[in-house]
């Protein structure tokens, strides 16, 4: 089992402390005390180990022994997720996180059900963005997830258009996902329509040739993580 990762902001010196709500997190529901290791990043590729000399309710004290940075991926992998209901928005993002997603965009599509409002949509990009941000900690990523603004069929299309390869799954497309070439540099930005499916207008908008997984239909939540693996193995995993 790996150590235990943390987000701190800082990591210059060569004795670091995790203080705050990370800090209390540690020492108190995790109850990580003196001798442990743990790595603390500051979520864009730079990371700090060591073991933990002193703790307390507060939080740690961590004298460095190792250190680095990771670089980022040439090939961001961006994954539009419209918007699902209930639990199963958590689900979505916490693996579209842990298999490595960069960035998750919030898709308010036509038949998501999802009643804009300022309120609203900012409460669900703060959730989002919770779960997205602890899941980077437990699948102990060094580059965290990002989770963008929820965003309209006009901004997804515009994603879609700039992207080195643009992928929109569709459970009556002939294309196989698994035919499509992997670029190495670029975004790639792969669309996940809602349970009810894309409306045709938010396909013609889109402008893409729809692309299958398999001969099975995934839920929502699911789809995601799949066709990301697809592609991942491919790519980066290789």
């Amino acid at each position: 089992m790996g150590v235990a990762v943390f987000f701190a902001a800082e990591l210059d010196g060569e004795e670091l402390t995790l203080d705050g709500a990370e800090g209390r997190h540690a020492a108190v529901v995790r109850r990580i005390g003196p001798g442990e290791r743990i790595r603390l990043t500051d979520g864009r590729g730079s990371w700090a180990e060591g073991p933990v000399v002193t703790a307390s309710k507060s939080g740690l004290t961590v004298t460095v022994d190792q250190r680095g940075s990771d670089p980022a991926s040439t090939a961001r992998l961006i994954v539009v997720q419209a918007l699902p209901k209930g639990e199963r928005a958590e689900l979505a993002v916490e693996m579209l996180t842990e298999v490595g997603a960069d960035v998750i965009v919030p898709w308010n599509a036509e038949r998501s059900q999802f009643r804009s409002n300022p309120e609203r949509s900012a409460k669900t990009l703060a959730k989002w963005q919770a779960w997205a941000f602890e899941a980077s900690k437990q699948s102990r990523r060094s580059w965290f997830a990002e989770v963008a603004p929820i965003a309209t069929t006009t901004e997804i299309a515009k994603l879609l258009q700039d992207a080195a390869l643009p992928v929109v799954l569709h459970e009556e497309a002939t294309v196989p996902l698994a035919g499509l070439e992997v670029p190495a540099t670029g975004d790639i930005v792969i669309v996940i329509g809602p349970e009810g499916g894309m409306a045709p207008a938010e396909l013609a908008a889109f402008a893409v040739e729809p692309v299958r997984l398999g001969n099975t239909v995934l839920r929502t939540s699911t789809a995601g993580v799949a066709a990301a693996s697809a592609l991942l193995a491919r790519s980066r995993w290789s």
